[in-house]
């Protein structure tokens, strides 16, 4: 086995996706469960996401579900991949983090990112409008929120429990995400594989640009994305098919779908449109055979010299994606239960 994907750190973003037929109450449960698989299996990190408002996910507030999920398991770390700072007052953020951190202490992961609601609606609802989501803006409330933790607020306002905590922030990286991380000093969050070459520039950037900090002394970077492992290719690739069709439809009509069985996806008479977005969709990701997957993942982390993988697999067989996961880990030579590790 490749030495590159040994020395290198594995974990998952779960969106807790919901499955025709099922409700969003059994997706979140669904979400805890698959930590507790991932604990025994030895992945670093579950993170859980943020969305409001979208029929297909039922992750809407993460902090929450990720009190649930760190109080399920006992190892693996826990956090949020991630709190979107421009729907929240970095305040809030911090005291939520703070309380996370103080119940379990050593586990738990501040992923903040700067997206805005899904559609117009949902940012009425939240009091946002699509320019909340600011570079500016966002590296102001990331510094706002990191400096109630260090008691250096200008605001003279403390953080309680938080201020002197150390709770590992990672800044998901989108457009100028990698130089707000850079110069923040912070770990960064990049995705995803169908971007190859783009992935590697905001990269690039981020560890030309990084100025140590109190939070990292030294560049660390995550690159986030789509792996199925079974045991044939199109085994695997069947695994993609309900988010590939939900990703398509939703680009076509507005809203984002639950996730159908892949047997009706294979069966569905698609408009052109809807052709090439779920073709497009398919396309891109670390899919196939253990031993495919691992030369796929030889060659991002080669390129990218990522320290960390962050797995963000969406399907309706919940069986076959625990399956690939199993197999990922072989692929990794994950030590199950491993003890909780630094950020």
């Amino acid at each position: 086995m490749s030495t590159v994907i040994e020395t290198t750190r594995f974990s998952v973003l779960d969106r807790s996706r919901t499955r025709e037929g099922a409700t969003a109450p059994q997706a979140l449960r669904d979400t805890v469960a698959l930590a507790q698989d991932l604990e025994r299996l030895g992945y670093h990190r579950l993170w859980v996401s943020e969305h409001h408002g979208v029929p297909g996910v039922a992750g809407s507030a993460p902090t929450v579900l990720a009190a649930a999920v760190a109080a399920a398991t006992r190892t693996i770390r826990v956090g949020t991949g991630g709190v979107m700072l421009p729907n929240h007052r970095p305040l809030v953020v911090a005291e939520q983090f703070g309380v996370l951190e103080s119940l379990f202490p050593g586990r738990i992961d501040m992923g903040v990112g700067r997206s805005v609601g899904f559609t117009d609606g949902v940012r009425r609802a939240l009091g946002r409008g699509k320019d909340a989501a600011g570079a500016d803006d966002f590296a102001g409330q990331l510094d706002e929120l990191l400096a109630f933790f260090t008691g250096t607020s200008p605001t003279h306002v403390h953080a309680r429990p938080s201020e002197g905590l150390r709770v590992p922030p990672y800044v998901l990286a989108m457009g100028e995400g990698a130089s707000i991380a850079a110069r923040a000093g912070l770990p960064m969050v990049i995705g995803d594989f169908r971007g190859r070459e783009k992935m590697l520039r905001g990269i690039d950037r981020y560890r030309a640009e990084f100025r140590p900090s109190a939070w990292a002394e030294e560049p660390y970077v995550v690159i986030s994305g789509t792996v199925a492992v079974a045991g044939s290719e199109p085994e695997a690739r069947r695994l993609l098919l309900p988010e590939a069709w939900s990703m398509a439809y939703s680009r076509t009509h507005g809203t984002f779908p639950p996730l159908p069985p892949a047997e009706r996806v294979a069966a569905l008479e698609m408009t052109a449109k809807e052709r090439e977005l779920y073709e497009s969709g398919l396309r891109g990701h670390i899919v196939g055979t253990e031993q495919q997957v691992a030369a796929g993942l030889e060659e991002v982390i080669g390129a990218s010299g990522a320290q960390e993988v962050l797995v963000t697999t969406s399907t309706y067989d919940r069986d076959g994606l625990l399956e690939s996961y199993r197999r990922l880990a072989r692929i990794a030579r994950l030590s199950p239960l491993q003890g909780p590790a630094g950020g």
